[in-house]
């Protein structure tokens, strides 16, 4: 579905998001104007073809709209994500060379957001007689994110 957006697109989209709330093309554009000079129909037209692309929707107010994003800017980022990798002829290549481009704040976020979709049941010991407390962090057969880790290193 999504293509990357354009730069306007994305100043406009940015301020969407951050707002979480809908908005009228007046508040996108004074937001704007703070940093450069952009027309009213600009705007218009941008946000316009947002809602034709299915990133925002709009309510009618008076002879206005107001315009809502559809969906968060992480599920976008996600989107754009899934969608590159779809593309490789490669995707294990891909995510490793991915991998190599994150930094080490990045690749703890990674971990972390592995380790919340496996859910609960990662929590479960490997071994007889290991307790596998949740919180724990052990060898790579009591915990699967830590599995990625030894075989990065």
């Amino acid at each position: 579905m999504p293509r990357p957006l354009g730069e306007l697109e994305d100043a406009v989209m940015t301020r969407v998001w951050k707002w979480n709330r809908p908005v009228t093309v007046r508040e996108v554009l004074e937001d704007l104007q703070q940093e450069r000079s952009i027309a009213y129909t600009t705007v218009m037209t941008v946000l316009d073809n947002l809602h034709q692309k299915g990133w925002v929707r709009r309510e009618a107010e008076g002879r206005a709209y107001r315009y809502e994003a559809v969906s968060t800017r992480a599920a976008y980022a996600a989107a754009l994500m899934n969608e590159a990798w779809a593309q490789s002829d490669n995707p294990a290549a891909a995510l490793v060379a991915f991998f190599g481009m994150m930094s080490e704040e990045q690749r703890l976020a990674l971990r972390d957001a592995v380790r919340m979709v496996q859910g609960p049941e990662t929590a479960e010991p490997a071994t007889a007689g290991s307790p596998g407390s949740p919180g724990s962090t052990g060898s790579a057969g009591e915990n699967p994110g830590s599995a990625t880790e030894s075989d990065g290193r």
